[in-house]
């Protein structure tokens, strides 16, 4: 899998996404503006409650639609092995053991995974501890992921 099929895949999850949640988003506005809502007392917070699930996944839609307008206008770069990583890198680690991990270092959706025919992409950000601690290696280096206790040591295998 190429990297114009990795964000054409991101896209179609982060669009799904946001049409769930612009649908549940709906559904939680009119709960919270319906008749039955209208609070009997004032200990009776239904509406109240409502209306700040609604907000949450507004908040959440728009979140998405900007993690999709930052991948539909995000512009891929070529790697090599002396090339320090950056967004769009995709990186992969194996470790002692000889497993393999496979990343899209990507501008958001940290955590989406992406399964082909070889196994599963994971999107990190550069934000998130393990990009981070990605950002400006090459092919060839170890990196270590995780605190003194649960630490593990990879090497940079790929990057492409």
């Amino acid at each position: 899998m190429n990297k114009e099929q990795i964000i054409r895949e991101i896209i179609t999850a982060l669009s799904a996404d946001l049409t769930v949640l612009s649908s549940a988003a709906r559904a939680a506005h009119e709960a919270a503006t319906h008749a039955e809502c209208i609070p009997d007392n004032k200990y009776d917070t239904t509406a109240l409650e409502a209306s700040y699930i609604a907000q949450g996944q507004a908040n959440r839609a728009q979140e998405i639609r900007a993690a999709l307008e930052s991948y539909r206008t995000l512009m891929l770069h070529a790697f090599d092995d002396d090339t320090p990583i950056r967004l769009t890198a995709l990186v992969t680690l194996e470790d002692g053991d000889g497993n393999v991990r496979r990343l899209f270092l990507g501008p958001q959706g940290g955590g989406m995974k992406i399964s082909n025919g070889i196994g599963e992409i994971v999107v990190i950000t550069p934000g998130s501890p393990l990009g981070r601690c990605l950002l400006g290696r090459r092919t060839g280096d170890d990196v270590q992921v995780g605190d003194a206790v649960t630490a593990a040591t990879f090497t940079i295998v790929a990057v492409c």
